[in-house]
């Protein structure tokens, strides 16, 4: 392999290998944590069983189509001018972005 060509073929094992550290799943104390931080925090306002309230319905056809980095954002961010909060304080963005994937596959008990 030339000089020119080991560079990057390096950043992207590095890089590679950092990415699939950092969008690790939650150990399973933590998912523990989550789905109850779902139901409960979240629930008080999107439905206890996710099927809406003062929020939307957080259910799998609810999401289709919706962009994972969007929900994310807003999980992380909480929409200005509604009564969705930021949850920054209480989750990582790999950890928000756990919650909408499970979201979107059917959310666990």
């Amino acid at each position: 392999m030339s000089s020119s060509a080991f560079l990057p073929a390096l950043l992207a094992i590095l890089l590679g290998g950092f990415a699939t550290v950092a969008l690790g799943e939650p150990a399973a104390a933590r998912q523990k944590e989550l789905i109850h931080l779902v139901r409960q925090d979240c629930g008080s306002c999107h439905g206890l069983t996710l099927q809406g309230g003062l929020g939307p319905a957080l259910l799998p056809a609810a999401l289709a189509g919706k962009p994972v980095e969007g929900l994310v954002a807003t999980i992380i961010g909480g929409r200005t001018g509604t009564p969705m909060p930021p949850w920054h304080r209480f989750l990582t963005q790999d950890e928000a972005q756990w919650i909408v994937e499970k979201l979107m596959t059917g959310f666990p008990e």
